[in-house]
Order: C-alpha cells, then structure tokens, then sequence
C-alpha cells in the first residue's frame, strides 16, 4: 500500500537536497574568501608596521621578555628549517591555498567555512610573500616579528593558521560535519533558509 505525501509528510528528494546543500555551500563559499582576506590583510599592514618600525635591529617588548616584537626575514619554514629551498615552501603555500579553497567550496557549515577561511587567510598571504618579496620572485622571504621567546618567531598569518587547524580540529572532534545533512550542517543549512 503506497502512501501520499502531505504537507504533515513531505517526500524527500536526494536531488533537490543534495542541489540546496550545493548552493549553500557556494555561498559560504564568500565567508571563507571573506575572512581569508581579513586575515590577508591584517597579514600584510603588521608586516608593513614591522618593517616601517622595527628596521635597523629596534625591537619592542610586549608581555615582559616574553613576547617581543622584532624584525626577522624567514627563507625557511616554521623554525627557520628549509632555508635552502625556499622555492619548495612557495609552491607548498600555493597548493595548500588550492586545496583549501576546494573545501571551502564544497562546504555546507558556516563554522568550517571560517576555519578554513582561517587557514586559506594564512596559506595566500605566505604564498604572497613567497612569490614577491625580496630577494626575488619565488624566492621571497616571509616577514616575521613577533618573538615568542624560547620558541619560535612569526606573524599574523602563523596565529591564523595555528588557530583554523585548532578550530577545524575542534568541529572534528564535536561530530561538525563540513558536507552532509547532520550535526554542523543541518543547523547552517536550515539557519540560512530563515
């Protein structure tokens, strides 16, 4: 015996919900390009302040010795590894930005749009230092200035990295999907059509 949908009992069509999933999804595509460019931003005008104030060897402490901020030009990867093959860290930056950019397009949950928006943020405005900075196309060095002491030093961007991966693992392990008709992304799909 065959049942007729009503409006109490809608039929579910796999298509149209994949298609709505497919279009919300490319329009949280612009969140991702939309915090990925505040974070290309924010990126870029502190390395410009750094340069600016922070030339000829000045440094400023910001909490005590702990975090200070003085001037650095990395060739390398984190930890200054990979000083000799800096054009290996141009074409990895690019490609992440590629990749991210992927996912961020297939993406139906406004919360793993910012996390990669977090992340692509970082990837392009490395990727943007590695291809035109000095001391030549490819080859460019990242401008680094804030000094975490005994550890490491880096930039906005390494904060926008560390902190999508962070976030991105965190919607992982709370069960957010990043595609899909449960948890996340229900709530952004249905949240959207309001």
């Amino acid at each position: 015996m065959s049942t007729v949908p009503t409006p109490e009992t809608p039929e579910t069509d796999p298509q149209r919900d994949a298609a709505a999933g497919s279009s919300v999804g490319h329009r949280l595509f612009w969140v991702t390009i939309t915090v990925g460019a505040i974070v290309v931003l924010i990126d870029q005008l502190t390395k410009w302040w750094a340069l600016v104030h922070l030339k000829d060897g000045n440094s400023i402490n910001v909490i005590g010795d702990l975090i200070t901020f003085r001037l650095v030009f990395n060739p390398g990867a984190a930890f200054s590894t990979g000083t000799s093959i800096t054009w290996v860290f141009t074409i990895v930056s690019g490609a992440a930005a590629i990749v991210i950019a992927y996912f961020a397009w297939r993406a139906t949950s406004r919360r793993w749009s910012v996390g990669l928006g977090l992340v692509f943020g970082g990837a392009t405005t490395h990727f943007g230092d590695r291809l035109f900075r000095a001391p030549g196309f490819g080859h460019g060095y990242v401008v680094d200035f804030i000094d975490y002491k005994y550890l490491f030093i880096g930039n906005v961007a390494d904060i926008a990295i560390v902190g999508g991966v962070v976030f991105v693992v965190i919607l992982m392990i709370a069960g957010v999907r990043m595609r899909g008709t449960e948890g996340g992304a229900a709530e952004d799909l249905s949240s959207s059509h309001k």
